[in-house]
């Protein structure tokens, strides 16, 4: 009597179950085409999708099986339970960063202390082992996926970059609230091999954005651009900026002395500190995606896609646009 083997999924038969999953072929047409029990073709997809919006991507699967099979001791905490391994491996195939998957996480599972795990943690098992095919797939679906991640501090202890910084953490808290407007955030979004740029500034409670054309990625000549565009607003819209560490800010006192903003700066590293800027970065890469080279981008072009996004209606302002809700605050 010959014994039955238990034969894995191939890395062919998840390229069709993505495909089929595409076509919204149900679990049972694709078992059918497979010659797959359904339990098989159940839990492989049960693992990754859970949610509508949820993505079945055939690489990242097989490599986590077979990442799965020849390490079966991981120490790591994401490495041991595999729940939470699936919910991170899901969080990053959605785009979304450590920071968000370690803040939802606690939202989506309360009371549970296996389902918890700091960024860092995320960073940590992502980084391990970056020459291994899995993570240089999740070094990939990371925001920025850089090969290699630096120390947060390792630049700051050697050298001052601004002066005369004030940190986030002097800034007002009420500010975190929300309930006040005024608050901007701000940031450059990089072109084509680090050679051009535009501004971006987004006030925190109404997310209406504002885009500038630069030259260059000079301080004198980001600030001098950013209050070209923020004069034309009443005082009461211009109270103060959060912005990264970025050197073409280092005239943060000129630019403060022009509009009457106080600049606050985030830590180094802590992209979160800047959510709302962060995340309209993100939906004008829709537009502008990685490689554009913006010196090739007129303003025309650039304020078409501001009206854009100021004219869309947001869930985060109960479908009003960014625009009628900055209106209301002129009267």
């Amino acid at each position: 009597m010959n014994k039955k083997k238990h034969k894995r999924l191939s890395y062919k038969e998840r390229v069709i179950i993505e495909t089929l999953l595409d076509e919204k072929k149900s679990k049972s047409y694709i078992s059918k085409k497979l010659k797959r029990s359904r339990s098989t073709i159940g839990r492989e997809i049960n693992k990754w999708i859970f949610n509508p919006e949820d993505k079945y991507d055939a690489k990242l699967a097989d490599w986590y099986a077979k990442d799965t099979y020849l390490n079966k001791r991981n120490l790591d905490k994401i490495g041991t339970y595999k729940k939470l391994q699936i919910y991170v491996y899901r969080g990053l195939l959605k785009h979304w960063s450590p920071e968000q998957i370690s803040g939802r996480i606690k939202i989506d599972y309360p009371n549970d202390p296996i389902m918890t795990i700091s960024h860092e943690a995320i960073y940590q098992h992502i980084y391990a082992h970056r020459q291994t095919k899995l993570n240089r797939k999740l070094i990939a679906l990371l925001p920025y996926h850089k090969s290699t991640r630096r120390r947060a501090n390792a630049y700051s202890k050697r050298k001052t970059r601004i002066k005369n910084q004030t940190s986030i953490e002097d800034r007002p808290k009420h500010i975190e609230t929300r309930e006040e407007v005024g608050h901007w955030e701000g940031d450059l979004v990089i072109g084509k091999g680090q050679k051009s740029a535009i501004g971006t500034n987004v006030e925190r409670k109404t997310r209406y954005v504002i885009i500038s054309k630069l030259k260059d990625r000079k301080s004198k000549t980001v600030t001098t651009e950013f209050y070209k565009d923020l004069k034309p607003l009443p005082k009461k819209l211009k109270k103060t900026m959060t912005y990264d560490n970025g050197m073409e800010m280092a005239q943060h006192e000129s630019f403060t002395n022009k509009t009457g903003m106080m600049v606050y700066f985030a830590h180094p590293y802590s992209s979160w500190e800047r959510g709302t800027n962060e995340n309209t970065n993100g939906l004008i890469r829709r537009f502008f995606p990685k490689g554009t080279d913006f010196n090739k981008i007129s303003k025309q072009q650039l304020k078409i896609v501001q009206n854009k996004l100021n004219n869309r209606p947001r869930k985060v302002l109960n479908y009003k646009t960014p625009a009628e809700v900055l209106a209301l605050e002129y009267y």
